[in-house]
């Protein structure tokens, strides 16, 4: 499949070389620094539409030190290397565009510290946020940050990830507060502390979270985590348009009621979810909702959000009180994504997401719909409607060329509605290949360049992660 036009011309491949290999090998053996086809194509890939040559070799570290001996050969050799997590990017950040090594902390699973008293965490990058919350939930504690799938504490970091919780509990912004770094010459560094604030010197943990292994590779996170609500409700709600669950949101919002999540699945995701998780739910536009508290506050809050439902002609409430019947619904949101790819076999899906203000959501839904629904492209809508957030994928046929180019069509109007209505490129999946003309467009030359110019004093070999989020 062919790159969109958009996307930056590929640079020449910087292939490891012998020496490099040796060192490596030497060092981890093979099993841990493979050349093996198989794996190097696994590390090659990722969710995006995008095709590219896999990575030289593939390196497993299991500690900070063994990070920075990687990142040492590199910097000596002028090798790209690409940090690798959970392998769940949606927009080409896992592409070993300019060859070298995909440096896997997957092994990286430890959970180094758990402080309840001050509710923070300490863990290793790649322990996943399911592996965490199984950790600490018998201390009646959990992380909130839930961007669908089992994604690595580290990787969301990176991509400064969000997902369904993010309008009660902030993004991986807001709730990380120090990393581990290891720099590109293999220098080990620390940023932040345990303590809430700080105003010592630059923000340097703002700066590596939402940098997508372009600047460092991360190794260690320090995080917030929370107690567990005394009590837990989730609901469903089914609307007659997709404009109506909408403006249920806006309201729900500009009343200030405290709602944890709040999503919005299209008839066309709940169709795909029933067919995945045999589910039987009407398809219809629906709003999957969920309310945390005390028992009298979220019974409030309930009652509150169906009688706003209702003035939007929002019917069949059906609630889920025990964990069992709401991790079933959850469970299926967030199989959304593979359950819209088998209704169409052999696809694949350009997906885009855009984040605007909440009083402009309406607006930007709606429009994208006439315009995909014109075209007659098959797609799914899913959204973190509560704080303006939505996706919108587009289903292809990988060998019919129109397709690609009408999805990338949509795709780029969906963005710029974004941009005039004073929104986002790209709310939780980042830049990564496919946004980086709309990262300029969002952001100005001017503020590209200020970028490239802190890449460029922090990496100057250009060897992490090159050709991600701009072009230098």
């Amino acid at each position: 499949m062919n790159a969109p036009a958009h996307l930056p011309a590929a640079a020449e491949r910087r292939a490891v070389p012998p020496a490099m290999l040796q060192a490596l090998q030497a060092r981890f053996g093979e099993q841990r620094c493979s050349t093996a086809l198989a794996l190097r194509q696994q590390h090659g890939r990722d969710e995006s539409p995008f095709d590219v040559d896999p990575p030289d070799c593939v390196v497993f570290a299991e500690s900070t030190e063994e990070v920075a001996f990687v990142m040492a050969q590199a910097h000596a050799h002028g090798v790209p290397v690409i940090p690798y997590g959970a392998g769940s990017s949606l927009e080409g950040h896992l592409l070993a565009v300019q060859g070298g090594v995909s440096l896997d902390v997957s092994r990286m699973k430890s959970i180094l510290h758990v402080h309840a008293e001050d509710l923070t965490v300490t863990v290793q990058a790649g322990v996943t946020r399911n592996q965490l919350n199984a950790e600490i939930r018998h201390q009646g504690l959990f992380f909130p940050i839930d961007p669908g799938a089992d994604a690595s504490l580290g990787g969301m970091a990176a991509t400064r990830a969000s997902g369904t919780n993010a309008v009660r509990y902030g993004t991986m912004r807001e709730n990380v507060l120090g990393l581990t770094v290891v720099t590109p010459e293999g220098e080990v560094i620390r940023t932040g502390s345990r303590a809430r604030k700080s105003s010592a010197g630059y923000d340097l943990t703002r700066l590596f979270v939402g940098s997508e292994g372009t600047l460092g590779v991360i190794t260690e996170v320090s995080l917030r985590i929370f107690p567990l609500p005394e009590a837990v409700s989730a609901a469903i709600c089914f609307f007659p348009s997709i404009d109506a669950a909408v403006q249920t949101t806006i309201q729900i919002i500009q009343l200030g009621v405290p709602i944890a999540r709040c999503e919005l699945l299209d008839a066309h995701s709940v169709r795909a979810v029933n067919l995945h998780d045999k589910l039987g739910l009407r398809e219809a536009p629906m709003l999957l909702m969920e309310f945390h508290g005390s028992e009298a506050g979220v019974a409030e809050q309930a009652k509150t959000v169906q009688e706003i439902a209702r003035d939007f002609g929002g019917e069949d409430f059906d609630w889920a009180t025990t964990p069992e019947a709401r991790t079933r619904l959850w469970t299926a949101r967030h199989h959304a994504y593979l359950s819209a790819l088998q209704t169409k076999p052999g696809c694949r899906c350009v997906t885009t997401d855009t984040c605007v203000p909440i009083s402009r959501l309406a607006e930007s839904i709606n429009e994208s719909v006439q315009e995909v629904e014109a075209a007659g492209l098959p797609y799914f809508i899913v959204g973190h409607v509560g704080d303006g957030n939505f996706h919108l994928g587009y289903l292809i046929d990988p060998e019919i060329p129109a397709e690609r180019e009408t999805a990338e069509r949509l795709s780029a109007q969906m963005v710029q509605r974004a941009l005039r209505l004073d929104g986002t490129c790209t709310g939780e999946h980042g830049i990564g290949l496919h946004k980086q003309g709309f990262l300029v467009e969002e952001a100005g030359e001017g503020a590209v360049d200020m970028m490239r110019r802190l890449k460029l004093a922090l990496d100057p070999k250009n060897i992490m992660n090159p050709g991600k989020i701009f072009s230098l």
